[in-house]
Formats: C-alpha cells, sequence, structure tokens
C-alpha cells in the first residue's frame, strides 16, 4: 500500500489567469484536490470525499505551458479520516528545474456504498521526516476546529458595507465528482473566481491570491442545483485584502432549502514590477458589522500564526 502519488502534466493555455502570464489560483486548487484525491483513493482502497483545505500557500507562479508536478502524501490518519499534504512544483518543460509553487494540506474521508464513513488503513511514520509531520498535523486538529467554529459563528447580512461580489448558477454534469455531486476542486474554482472579483474590483485586475485557508466542506453540492457564491472583503492589511467566501445551494424547486456548503478565508496582493505586494486602499469599517467581520479576519490572522508551517 503506498502512502504517496505524483502527478505530472503540462499547464494548458487555458489554465491562465486574466493576466494572461500566470495560471490562475483557482485552476491550481483543483490540481491539488485531484493529487490529494488520487492520494486518499490509493491508501484507503474507498471512495474518498473532500473534508477540508487549508494552509494553502501560493510560494511561486506557474506559466501556461510548465511541466507541473503535484504529490500528495498522507501524513496522518484518523479513523475515517485522512491527511493529506499537497505540494505543487513547477518547471520550464525544456529546463527541468523544479520550482515551489504550492503546498497545502487536505483532510478526505472515506465512505463506503451507503455513504457514511468507513475506517481507513492506520499509517504509521517511518522516518524522521514523516514522523516531524505526522506531530505537526496532530497538533493542527485543535486549531482547525476552533477556526471552523469562529467562521461558522459569523453572519453576513446587508448591515455590512464593505465590498461583495454574488455568483449563482446551476451545477453542471461537467462538474460531478466520481460521487455524482460537485468535484471538491471546482468548488475551490469557483471559490477563487469569486474572490478575485472581489479584490480586483477593490483593486486591480492584477490582484492575485498568495494564501486560502479555512475551506470547509460542510454538505455536498448536488448536481443540477443551484450554486451560489458570496465573497466579501472584510479586512485589508498594508498590503492585503481578506476576502471571506461562503457557498450556498439549494434544489431549483426548493429555494427555501438553502444550505451553508462551503466556507473559506483567502488573502489577495497586488504584485508590483519587482514581485513584490503592493499598497493597497484601506478599507473603510462603517457599520457595526464592517467591524465585527474585521475583527474576525484579525482573530483568524492570530490563530494561524500560532501553527508552525509544516516541513516539507
Amino acid at each position: 500500500m503506498d502512502d504517496r502519488v505524483t502527478l505530472r502534466f503540462l499547464a494548458a493555455p487555458q489554465d491562465a489567469a486574466a493576466d494572461g502570464r500566470t495560471v490562475a489560483a483557482g485552476r491550481v486548487l483543483e490540481w491539488i484536490d485531484k493529487a490529494g484525491y488520487a492520494c486518499a483513493v490509493g491508501w484507503s482502497s474507498s471512495y474518498c470525499v473532500t473534508a477540508y483545505v487549508g494552509n494553502v500557500h501560493f510560494t511561486g507562479p506557474i506559466a501556461p505551458g510548465d511541466l507541473v508536478e503535484a504529490t500528495g502524501r498522507i501524513i496522518h490518519t484518523g479513523r475515517s479520516s485522512m491527511q493529506v499534504l499537497v505540494t505543487v512544483r513547477a518547471a520550464d518543460v525544456r529546463t527541468r528545474e523544479f520550482h515551489a509553487a504550492l503546498d497545502c494540506l487536505l483532510v478526505f474521508v472515506a465512505v463506503g456504498e451507503d455513504r457514511r464513513p468507513r475506517p481507513v488503513p492506520q499509517w504509521e511514520p517511518t522516518d524522521d521526516a514523516g514522523r516531524v509531520l505526522a506531530e505537526r498535523a496532530e497538533e493542527r486538529l485543535a486549531a482547525r476546529r476552533e477556526i471552523k467554529e469562529a467562521m461558522l459563528a459569523e453572519e453576513y447580512t446587508s448591515a455590512g458595507t464593505t465590498p461583495v461580489t454574488t455568483f449563482r448558477f446551476l451545477a453542471a454534469p461537467g462538474d460531478a465528482n466520481y460521487g455524482g455531486n460537485a468535484h471538491g476542486g471546482t468548488v475551490m474554482r469557483w471559490i477563487d473566481e469569486t474572490a478575485f472579483a472581489t479584490a480586483a474590483s477593490w483593486s486591480t485586475t492584477g490582484a492575485v491570491a498568495v494564501y486560502s485557508g479555512g475551506i470547509h466542506f460542510l454538505r455536498p453540492i448536488p448536481i443540477g442545483h443551484v450554486v451560489e457564491l458570496q465573497a466579501r472583503l472584510i479586512h485589508t492589511g498594508p498590503r492585503s485584502m481578506h476576502i471571506a467566501v461562503q457557498v450556498w445551494s439549494w434544489a431549483p424547486t426548493r429555494p427555501e432549502a438553502r444550505d451553508l456548503t462551503t466556507t473559506c478565508m483567502t488573502v489577495f496582493v497586488v504584485p508590483g514590477a519587482d514581485g513584490r505586494a503592493t499598497p493597497v486602499d484601506q478599507l473603510a469599517l462603517v457599520s457595526a458589522e464592517d467591524v465585527r467581520l474585521d475583527a474576525h479576519s484579525r482573530a483568524l490572522i492570530e490563530l494561524r500564526s500560532r501553527l508552525e508551517r509544516l516541513p516539507l
């Protein structure tokens, strides 16, 4: 039984972001979900669903035409869950000199034919590096619960005055995963696109994602359901824009049965000519909700700062 998998492919022109020079963050998020899924299914010998994606650090650009390498490895198992560390590297296809492009942590849950969680083989590290990764993964369990509870406790209403973008459409058959619901990677691409629209409206279309976290998959999105994404700018740092995204879905015949399916917090910056983040306009906090959500974003920053980066 193998505890890791590596996918290799070329980044295509249609994967490009608005600037045409780099691959869109949403497309990279789809790739990490595929690598993580392949790793989790290989370990559990079972269909798996994405439960969480966090600590998504975009550390280097990927250009259309680059050779991409996405590696997923098991670093911790629970009764039915698997924590998968995914790293993405990219290289000019001619030189094959790879550079780091992204790293993140995903949690998958193995499910049986009845769609209920099923036990997975327990993973044990075989070297010092694996033991350190397992310890770091164990340390994140409590923090992840705290972040999830904090994100679900917040309300986003019309009392907020900060910029918000809403996308709404039907989940199409082409969005389906192997279980007949919207693919987790596709949902993450939708999140990135909606967040980008918000960041671009506040700054420029040159805005790029540098971090995504707290992506909690609460419920599946069935194909044919209406999907609504709301991305709201809730905090600005001197050079960063922090955007909260919620994803909702419902059957077209039952609009009253509207379910929150996914939450996320993502950070955008605007790179200058030297690649460094440039200053952004500061957000005016007008209403009590604006102040509360700004404090919420600051609290999440503090929670994340307590966690050590995973040793790659």
